[in-house]
């Protein structure tokens, strides 16, 4: 009987090991494991969530729910929240997981910036994602820095520009981070592709996350628009009454953004930021569509972070700083507000731009003109050039726009090129100013050979070599290295639809870009030849520039590429307005010989 008793115990204690360990909620285990290392915040040590992101958390961590949808503003720490969401799926339930984000730089960044150092950090995750554990059949390494592999699992960290690092993968932990930034490729959504990489798992896990940008294309949006649309809600600490904080509640006396305080929509209370931690922590989400299941949808505004940059009175300057211009507006209503921007019109109307000209020119030289930069676009048999002047507050002034014709396969055009941008012209301010860059555009064409070469040997002159390339996400000015024989060359891409996108807002406006009298109506239909329209590819609304058709677009174009070239110049504006001020005014020196013979001698 003492052995039958023997082997009574032995099976429990057998059993006792293989029995699930408690399920706590994500957001404990995050709290009670993950440190958070010098550098990667303001406050190393225990990972300390904020109440609003706990359910978050805890949501991304609940079996039952298969989607978390995340519609945020910034300064709200969802990127760290998903490397600790990483670090329990490597160890507590270890899984394929993919990680998209829009371009390779964000990927080398979170990896090296945010996800290695909360790893290296934490003793709990220390040591689980190996840089080479795993040898092909031809003896090298599988593991990279965005490929990862680890006991039950694998972690790869995907842009989304190149699909096909999604092909013969699979996942059943999805995160997007940035969902809007990321743009259609030729295979399609990048987002649907990376969805289609966990349909074999019944318990897979997708958590989307972003800044929304533009409403008709947001991806954030809509996919939160199909969850349970969570709001968060605090207490008004005048009457308890939760509401969601929205900006239509911050007020302030006028002109004095310092004295920003929340409006209680229930009881009119007028509630001081010195309430705002408390009524943070006393926060709850709710579910604005609670009938849908298994989806769980946050919208979360900067108006409850506690980062100290996201005090409402720090918020309402940034309002009053750029409320009077659409581009700096668009941000603070993305990036503060959470929500999408709403675009004004599509269409420029070249009528209504070719009044606005003004008496100034290259022999006219604005008093604000700091620096000047040419857009060059090569035809087959000529280059057109538009001289764009810049202010110290950013406004352009379109000086000219010239012409220099020959076929572009010979070397005169390129001799009568150079000389152009070599030009100098006489300021108000008593020196003079010529060409700080220019941006000539090398096509795929005949010609393409031939920009490289003339742009490399005046680089000292920055006249750059580049190619445009669509995408709203792409960076307005980005160099890439071009190998020829043993000379290195350098081609520029220019991200033509962003710097469109905000050429067309500017136009709109109708300050910020002002025109010389010396442009004829011809520029100005081709500078309107453009529309921005929204199509939809596989039910996805994609965003695009459409030529209006019978209309040439040299003009836009060569603007495009001036606006590029102001991006590639650094360019220290006291010190120019300093240098035109000392440099003398100098009298032309008469060049012209009289001929002995003309005075008949």
């Amino acid at each position: 009987m003492a052995d039958f008793d023997i082997l009574i115990e032995i099976r429990r204690r057998a059993l006792a090991c293989i029995v699930p360990s408690e399920l706590i909620p994500l957001s404990r285990w995050i709290e009670d494991s993950i440190l958070l290392p010098e550098g990667l915040c303001a406050c190393p040590g225990p990972m300390r969530l904020y109440s609003y992101q706990r359910a978050i958390a805890d949501a991304i961590g609940d079996p039952d729910i298969e989607r978390v949808t995340l519609q945020k503003a910034a300064r709200i720490g969802f990127s760290v929240l998903v490397a600790a969401a990483i670090g329990h799926f490597t160890t507590n339930d270890p899984s394929p997981v993919i990680c998209l984000l829009p371009v390779e730089s964000d990927c080398k960044d979170f990896v090296a910036s945010d996800l290695e150092p909360l790893f290296a950090a934490s003793p709990a995750l220390a040591g689980i994602l190996r840089d080479s554990s795993r040898v092909g059949q031809r003896g090298k390494s599988r593991s990279t820095m965005l490929s990862r592999f680890f006991p039950g699992g694998s972690l790869r960290v995907v842009a989304s520009k190149a699909p096909r690092n999604l092909r013969a993968k699979t996942a059943r932990v999805l995160f997007i981070d940035e969902a809007d930034a990321m743009s259609m490729t030729g295979e399609g959504s990048p987002i649907d592709l990376a969805e289609k990489r966990t349909l074999t798992f019944a318990d897979r896990k997708i958590v989307l996350g972003s800044t929304p940008l533009d409403e008709e294309t947001s991806h954030v949006c809509k996919a939160y628009a199909a969850s349970d649309m969570r709001v968060f809600e605090v207490p008004c600490p005048a009457c308890g009454s939760f509401t969601e904080i929205k900006w239509s509640n911050i007020e302030w006396q006028a002109g004095e953004p310092k004295t920003a305080a929340f409006r209680c929509p229930h009881c009119s209370a007028l509630v001081d930021e010195t309430h705002k931690p408390a009524m943070v922590a006393a926060g709850r989400w709710r579910p604005t569509a609670p009938e849908v299941r298994g989806h769980a949808g946050f919208k979360l505004n900067a108006l409850v972070s506690l980062l100290h940059n996201a005090r409402w009175s720090v918020l309402a300057a940034e309002f009053l700083a750029g409320k009077d211009d659409p581009e700096r507006l668009q941000v603070f209503v993305n990036t503060v507000l959470g929500e999408p921007w709403r675009q004004q019109g599509d269409e420029v109307d070249e009528g209504a731009l070719a009044t606005r000209v003004e008496p100034f020119g290259l022999h006219r030289i604005p008093p604000d003109v700091l620096c000047i930069t040419v857009g060059c676009d090569l035809q087959d048999d000529r280059a057109e050039a538009t001289f764009a002047g810049f202010a110290r507050d950013g406004t352009c002034f379109v000086l000219a726009h010239q012409i220099v014709h020959g076929p572009m396969v010979g070397e005169q055009v390129w001799q009568d090129l150079d000389d152009l941008l070599k030009q100098r012209w006489q300021h108000p301010h008593g020196g003079s100013i010529g060409v700080d860059a220019a941006a000539l555009d090398a096509g795929d064409g005949g010609v393409y050979d031939k920009v490289l070469r003339f742009a490399a040997a005046r680089a000292s002159r920055r006249i750059f070599a580049i190619k445009g390339m669509g995408g709203f996400s792409r960076p307005a000015f980005k160099v890439s290295q071009v190998l020829k024989g043993r000379a290195s060359q350098r081609l520029y891409i220019v991200g033509v639809d962003g710097i469109k996108s905000l050429l067309f807002q500017r136009l709109k406006r109708g300050q910020s870009i002002r025109f010389s009298d010396s442009l004829d109506a011809t520029y100005f239909e081709q500078l309107a030849s453009e529309r921005l329209i929204t199509k939809y590819l596989r039910g996805r609304p994609d965003r695009r520039f459409e030529r209006i058709p019978g209309r040439r677009a040299e003009t836009l174009d060569a603007l495009v590429y001036a606006l590029a070239a102001r991006e590639g110049l650094a360019l220290n504006m006291d010190s120019r307005e300093a240098a035109l001020r000392l440099e003398p005014q100098s009298t032309p020196v008469s060049r012209v010989t009289r001929s002995r013979w003309l005075d008949g001698l």
